[in-house]
């Protein structure tokens, strides 16, 4: 049996693979995303945010495998899974927001207009013949034209300052986004298209993880 652990925080993750019938094992890491990208940087010079998403999918991912939990040091059967998006807007890329006055000010940006989420997505695959792989799920998202005080309510709300972009599809931002080009899941923060061609690269087919196999 194969076992799909997911180093990521994330409840909208973890919820997309439970609602796709796979119930993963969870770890967080505690990669600095910062420090990873300004390395980065200083190495290859300006990233784009496709290649900036993917390189710190990799990093929760390698950090969790050399900090797994003792229950699982020992485990020979498992895929890790990292995920990390950022919102393309303008040339520039936003992660979480820092506080509510960002959140404000980004909103006030992106409001009746387009950008592009990333979302990366890296696979480490533990099993008896080690392998890594990885790639990006790009998504185009229309964002209504809200009002100031549109805008106010929902950053009140706290839900900005916990997800790339300042927006969910999958919560109260929701009404806010008027249309997709792509894959929704990946918006959400996982693209399962894109798992299932990453799990078929190292052999494993998606139904494979389904909870009832």
């Amino acid at each position: 049996m194969t076992r799909l652990l997911l180093a990521s925080a994330s409840p909208a993750r973890r919820a997309t693979l439970v609602a796709a019938g796979i119930e993963p094992l969870v770890a967080v890491s505690g990669v600095d995303e910062d420090a990873v990208l300004a390395a980065a940087r200083e190495r290859f010079g300006a990233l784009d945010p496709a290649d900036a998403v993917l390189l710190l999918a990799q990093a929760k991912v390698e950090d969790v495998s050399r900090n797994l939990p003792d229950e699982l040091e020992d485990a020979d059967d498992l895929l890790l899974l990292g995920c990390d998006s950022m919102l393309e807007l303008d040339g520039e890329i936003y992660g979480k927001p820092t506080d509510a006055a960002q959140a404000t000010q980004r909103w006030r940006l992106m409001r009746g207009r387009s950008g592009v989420l990333h979302t990366g997505h890296w696979l480490m695959d533990e099993r008896d013949v080690p392998a890594m792989l990885g790639a990006t799920s790009s998504t185009t998202v229309r964002f209504a034209d809200l009002s100031d005080a549109e805008i106010d309510a929902y950053v009140a709300t706290g839900e900005p300052l916990a997800v790339a972009g300042a927006f969910t599809v999958d919560g109260l931002g929701g009404p806010f986004v008027e249309r997709i080009e792509g894959d929704h899941h990946g918006v959400v923060g996982l693209s399962l298209p894109l798992l299932r061609e990453l799990l078929g690269e190292v052999g494993v087919s998606i139904t494979d993880l389904w909870r009832d196999q």
